[in-house]
């Protein structure tokens, strides 16, 4: 079975099969329709043979399907087919949870993925638990997205997100009682000095989440 795993994100749309080491990608961006999205994969597989989808999704997922339009897309995710626009079988979880998953070494594991947004998923014992502690209070009115995502970087100056992160990860391993932290996305090349039991992802994983998706049998979503 060839797999084709999908990382949907508010910039770009990457592609990677399982038969290659090759990762593709585009533009995607603000008014970006799923048709849109379902062409240009179709476009950039072009000469790939895959049976399966694996979809990493920039929102809320339930029951393998979208059910909050995403924030950085266009409209019309919600309640489309995508099955029937691949005309294959098609798995979907939220793009944060897929890469967690694909960076689990077992145990208690919380992941954050830093970048546009701050993305969130913990995987304990096996099974995957998409997160939205983006939208959590923080302090002085903030939740802990407007600290940790891009605007947050940019408002505070990098010194001081560090610092955020730090205090961040520190707290919500502690809260939910995680063996450890892997933060991935985007900006976390950026950081320095990671808290104890705290490892950089690499935004790779996304694609390897999406291979165990269909391969691993113990993994529930």
């Amino acid at each position: 079975m060839e797999i084709l795993v999908v990382d949907v994100g508010g910039t770009h749309v990457k592609i990677r099969a399982s038969s290659g080491e090759e990762i593709r990608r585009a533009p995607s961006g603000p008014i970006a329709t799923p048709q849109q999205i379902i062409d240009t994969i179709l476009k950039l597989a072009d000469h790939w043979r895959f049976d399966v989808i694996s979809l990493g999704y920039p929102g809320e997922v339930r029951g393998g399907r979208p059910t909050l339009e995403p924030n950085h897309l266009g409209r019309g995710w919600v309640g489309f087919d995508f099955q029937l626009a691949f005309r294959r079988p098609v798995k979907i979880i939220n793009d944060a949870a897929m890469q967690a998953l694909g960076s689990y070494q077992g145990g208690r594991m919380l992941f954050l993925g830093l970048g546009t947004g701050l993305g969130s998923a913990m995987v304990v014992d096996n099974v995957v638990q998409p997160m939205e502690l983006s939208k959590l209070p923080y302090k002085n009115g903030f939740t802990f997205g407007d600290f940790l995502r891009q605007s947050g970087k940019e408002r505070l100056g990098l010194p001081a997100w560090r610092q955020e992160v730090a205090a961040v990860t520190t707290l919500l391993r502690a809260a939910l009682v995680a063996d450890y932290v892997i933060v991935g996305g985007g900006n976390a090349y950026l950081l320095r000095g990671l808290p104890p039991h705290t490892q950089l992802g690499n935004n790779a994983n996304a694609f390897e989440g999406g291979f165990r998706l269909w391969r691993d049998p113990e993994i529930r979503v």
